[in-house]
């Protein structure tokens, strides 16, 4: 028998199920990847004090990380919500000392509904210290701009430069996902010398909770069955996209994309690839 490809999330917990690690596990399960997780923070919001971000102490991190290499060892590290400066120190420090085969960086910011997700002060570090060690840097178009200090990224165009630009930081492809602007869903990826772009129809949903969550926790899985970067892309979109365009929800709250979607309905979303 031959062993699935091991995963593990370093991401926030998602109570309600639909983004985060919770996500990354769901994506992981699909693509026949065997998943771990280490929680950051847990994301859910106290009725009384508003509170939304609960951070889990460094040696908490630590434990689980541990526990799971020694348990069961890695093939690939994902990385999502770290929330925090000394998060990031740590996540960085752990990711360079281990044998790293495959690393995936999500640099989340923002939430679906524009909650904060990355403290003012950690945004460089995770330029400095993070960035550098990825294989992969997987910013939407409002996370792009914050790493660019600001600048507007609302086109295609704008997308193709601020890729060139982040690969600066020292990634070795950089992916800027355009799922938050208008027209069709369009992604772009560089590697240095060639922008790729990835396109699929935009699905007119609300349900999208997790999208950008699962995107990059396809990519990481493909990644690790061996796929090149540009095929583990075109995959994870076609992935990502069906699941957004089965997605639903329980309640008038923003609901989740179905990650079985591709699996139950036994179809997937063809993605049109173009060098540009």
């Amino acid at each position: 028998m031959k062993l699935p490809s091991r995963v593990i999330t370093i991401a926030g917990s998602a109570a309600g199920g639909s983004a985060g690690i919770q996500a990354d596990l769901k994506t992981f399960q699909e693509l026949d990847v065997y998943g771990m997780s280490v929680v950051t923070a847990i994301v859910a919001r106290h009725p009384k004090t508003d509170k939304n971000v609960h951070v889990q102490t460094i040696e908490a991190i630590e434990a689980q990380y541990t526990t799971a290499m020694n348990q069961v060892g890695v093939d690939a590290l994902k990385t999502g919500m770290l929330f925090s400066k000394d998060i990031i120190e740590k996540t960085a420090d752990l990711i360079a000392d281990s044998d790293k085969k495959t690393v995936v960086v999500d640099p989340v910011m923002v939430g679906k509904l524009d909650s904060k997700l990355l403290a003012d002060d950690a945004i460089d570090v995770l330029k400095e210290k993070l960035v550098p060690l990825a294989d992969v840097l997987t910013p939407n178009a409002p996370e792009a701009s914050y790493l660019l200090d600001g600048r507007n990224v609302q086109t295609v165009k704008d997308m193709e430069q601020a890729a060139v630009d982040l690969y600066e930081l020292g990634p070795q492809y950089v992916l800027v996902k355009g799922g938050r602007l208008k027209g069709e869903a369009i992604d772009v990826l560089y590697d240095g010398e060639t922008l790729t772009a990835f396109e699929a129809p935009r699905i007119d949903t609300e349900n999208t909770s997790g999208a950008g969550c699962t995107y990059s926790a396809a990519i990481t899985a493909y990644m690790t069955k061996g796929y090149s970067m540009p095929e583990a892309v075109r995959l994870a979109k076609s992935f990502v996209t069906t699941a957004i365009e089965y997605g639903f929800t329980y309640t008038d709250k923003v609901g989740p994309t179905y990650h079985a979607a591709m699996r139950m309905n036994g179809e997937a979303h063809t993605i049109k690839v173009e060098k540009l």
